[in-house]
């Protein structure tokens, strides 16, 4: 009795660790979690939202660290199954702290001029898409302004929405033209004059992609008290697909 007592708990040991090597092989290489913790993508992306991010299609990285501490080792990048694309929401290691994980929306793939007039973004001389205002003089009490949205569509097809400071007085930033170079992007956050992104700390090198964003998985509002629980989690973007 006692023996067939120990080969149920080896057997259920043995299940716990296959679980958990299918689970760290699944985050390293597939699929991987993250939570929204700035507003720089609103409304696209929310405080409070939670994502789940696709790490195969840009090619995952093996792990950069010995776990559970930060020591460095050599890591490769497997085979991609396609390349970054403008209007893509993308999860990357800042490339000024990498131990920090960013999100943002490619506006400019390598070889792409970039020039922001007036709050206005242009890529290779023309406007990043095709604009039209969706809302105006929007009031974002978090943030205590006000806020136009506009719908831009790629020549791609891809669209996506972007707001700005319907102040004129405050839109935010004269950049370039610059020029993305080999190896690297040029990303932007879908809230245009709150974003610290690529016109402040420069060009994304490709080896810090992480990972497309695909879906939100839960999300829930950090504003709510915890006992008011109806309205805090946010049900109607719980399985939203990001574009």
């Amino acid at each position: 009795m006692p023996h067939k007592r120990k080969n149920v708990v080896f057997e259920y040991f043995q299940a716990f660790v296959i679980a958990l090597l299918v689970a760290l092989f699944l985050r390293t290489f597939v699929i991987q979690a993250f939570r929204i913790p700035t507003g720089s993508m609103k409304d696209t992306l929310l405080i409070g939202d939670f994502l789940l991010v696709n790490k195969f299609i840009y090619g995952a990285k093996t792990p950069e660290r010995i776990p559970l501490t930060n020591v460095k080792i050599p890591s490769i990048r497997l085979p991609a199954l396609k390349k970054p694309e403008r209007g893509e929401v993308i999860v990357f290691k800042y490339p000024l702290e990498e131990k920090l994980d960013y999100i943002k929306r490619c506006v400019g793939v390598p070889g792409d001029t970039i020039v922001v007039r007036n709050g206005q973004v242009f890529v290779n001389g023309k406007p990043e898409g095709k604009e039209s205002l969706v809302k105006a003089g929007e009031y974002d009490k978090t943030e205590g302004i006000y806020v136009n949205y506009y719908r831009i569509v790629l020549p791609s097809g891809r669209d996506y929405t972007i707001r700005k400071r319907n102040d004129i007085r405050h839109v935010n930033g004269e950049y370039g033209p610059a020029v993305v170079p080999p190896g690297h992007l040029f990303m932007m956050g879908d809230n245009r004059d709150n974003s610290q992104d690529s016109r402040y700390w420069g060009f994304l090198p490709r080896e810090n992609v992480v990972g497309k964003a695909l879906m939100i998985y839960w999300s829930w509002d950090n504003t709510v008290p915890i006992w008011k629980i109806d309205s805090k989690i946010r049900w109607s973007r719980i399985l939203d697909v990001i574009h």
